[in-house]
């Protein structure tokens, strides 16, 4: 191997010796502890000699006498090449020109400038951070329980007066995270209906019990799968739009020209989203377990033989009607934690394209985390209340 590599570089040499000239072609010659770099070190010479250099230079003594009076020319790719070499501390026996000292030195700080020295942690430290932490969630929470209080104040003054009903901005969050959401949802319920299906019936099959997959598919998709999978996507789609909307609103002051209007930001532009992915989450979250539905209709067919209209005559006794009602129930409630927890984070976002980012994905994240936890206590509640039947 190691002749190979020096036939190789030897070629190499006398390739670049008629191109570039011998006074041109980088070098390094080690003799003992005394190393000599000679030709121009720059990046177009080096380029085509790089891994015989570096070969060379990672074999080189690092406390040698290192003689770079030969250097016809040295630009910062060759002077990081050799720091590089010496570990970015450069040899104490070192003769070198005073410009190519200069440009050494140069890079040699540049470099301890971008890496500063860690900082050590410090059990002290450690407990000031999660303190930090604790707090700034404390604050969080209370900010969202002021906006949802807020919330509940509008709703009761609209109550009161319904002619007040932003009726514009609640029909365009029904069009937007609504109508226009129903492609997705209806196409990841049917994917999800299919799978489901699929492995349900290789296990089915095995026991004799093809038609027990109306209960499971029905059941599944009805209560569990819906609601759950309408909330993260709506959760993912629309409320990172409302959260990013509310804070390019801040971002542009738009939020202090309705203040100074005596517009409530909250009555015009957070209530009629809380209130649209209130109402429409159940009827998506219907037509997401619908789609699951005829996912598993499909698969039934084609694998277990059960036709459309056993599946569909099985299905009324499969399902309860409590469980269309917990279905409703619990997507609403989805809807509402989705627009609070989009709204929240969009009245904290700071007046920077930062803050923007890092908070939609906060929001996302929140929603999607909450929506499962609260799926998981339904599922609890009204199991221990018998309605797991």
């Amino acid at each position: 191997m190691a002749t190979k590599n020096a036939a190789a570089d030897a070629n190499q040499d006398a390739v670049e010796h008629r191109a570039l000239g011998p006074e041109t072609v980088p070098g390094l010659i080690v003799t003992g502890d005394h190393i000599r770099a000679q030709g121009a070190w720059m990046l177009a010479a080096l380029g085509p000699r790089m891994k015989s250099l570096r070969r060379a230079l990672s074999a080189a003594p690092r406390d040698g006498h290192w003689d770079l009076s030969g250097l016809t020319a040295l630009d910062s790719a060759g002077a990081l090449l050799l720091l590089d070499a010496w570990g970015n501390h450069p040899p104490a026996r070192l003769d070198v020109s005073d410009a190519h000292r200069q440009l050494l030195d140069e890079l040699h700080a540049l470099e301890r400038a971008r890496l500063p020295p860690r900082r050590r942690l410090t059990m002290t430290g450690t407990l000031v951070a999660l303190g930090a932490r604790v707090l700034a969630g404390l604050v969080a929470a209370r900010q969202a329980l002021t906006l949802l209080g807020q919330l509940c104040g509008e709703l009761v003054a609209l109550i009161a007066a319904p002619r007040n009903i932003p009726a514009r901005e609640l029909s365009a969050t029904l069009y937007k995270a609504g109508l226009l959401a129903l492609p997705i949802t209806g196409l990841v319920g049917l994917l999800i209906g299919v799978v489901l299906s699929y492995l349900s019936a290789l296990q089915l099959r095995t026991f004799g019990a093809e038609s027990l997959i109306v209960d499971l598919v029905g059941l599944a998709t009805v209560r569990e799968l819906g609601p759950l999978l309408a909330a993260i996507l709506v959760a993912g789609r629309s409320g990172s739009a409302m959260t990013a909307e509310l804070g390019v609103m801040r971002l542009t002051e738009e939020l202090d020209a309705l203040r100074v209007m005596g517009v409530a930001p909250v009555r015009r532009l957070i209530l009629p989203r809380v209130l649209g992915l209130g109402v429409l989450m159940p009827l998506v979250a219907f037509w997401t377990s619908v789609c699951g539905i005829v996912g598993g209709m499909l698969v039934a067919d084609l694998e277990l033989g059960l036709g459309f209209g056993q599946f569909l005559a099985a299905l009324p006794d499969a399902i309860p009607v409590g469980t269309y009602w917990l279905s409703a129930g619990k997507s609403v409630v989805f809807g509402l934690v989705v627009g609070v927890i989009a709204c929240h984070y969009g009245l904290r976002i700071e007046p920077n394209t930062a803050s923007l980012g890092a908070e939609t994905t906060r929001s996302v994240v929140t929603a999607i985390t909450l929506v499962i936890l609260v799926n998981a206590l339904f599922a609890i509640a009204f199991r221990d209340l018998g309605w797991h039947d």
